[in-house]
């Protein structure tokens, strides 16, 4: 995994999905993103890292949409608009277990790294989907 950060969009697999949501027509964004939580949280068998880092950098647009969030700028995240995507709080949820449970790659491998950071960083991002109202502090 190309990774250089805990963030959302820190590795090479998120930021190809950030790229992805820019290519597309501004009316599919919203599925992707939305298709991209799916397969991680409907996932059944091992969780590829690919499809868990998809679905990490998913989660944080949606945060960024909450009330108080604030976009996160780094240069790898998507530019072009995205459309509201707040009603997917439940299914980002559902799919930041499912990147953090026994059989998934990317939890896997950043506990070989042997930091906390980026667990606490996923966890501060269920926090914040699964807590509605609540004011949002900035992503990664």
């Amino acid at each position: 995994m190309g990774a250089w950060g805990v963030g959302p969009f820190d590795n090479d697999m998120a930021a190809d999905f950030g790229g992805a949501l820019d290519d597309a027509e501004p009316a599919e964004r919203a599925e992707r993103v939305r298709a991209a939580l799916a397969e991680a949280a409907d996932h059944q068998d091992y969780l590829d890292s690919y499809e868990a880092s998809r679905a990490v950098a998913a989660a944080a647009l949606i945060v960024e949409q909450l009330p108080g969030g604030t976009p996160d700028n780094r240069h790898y995240r998507p530019k072009e608009p995205l459309p509201d995507l707040t009603a997917l709080r439940g299914l980002a949820v559902r799919a930041l277990d499912r990147v953090v449970a026994d059989d998934s790659e990317l939890r896997e491998l950043w506990a070989e790294s042997g930091g906390d950071d980026w667990a606490v960083d996923i966890a501060r991002l269920r926090a914040l989907l699964a807590a509605p109202g609540q004011p949002v502090a900035p992503v990664g």
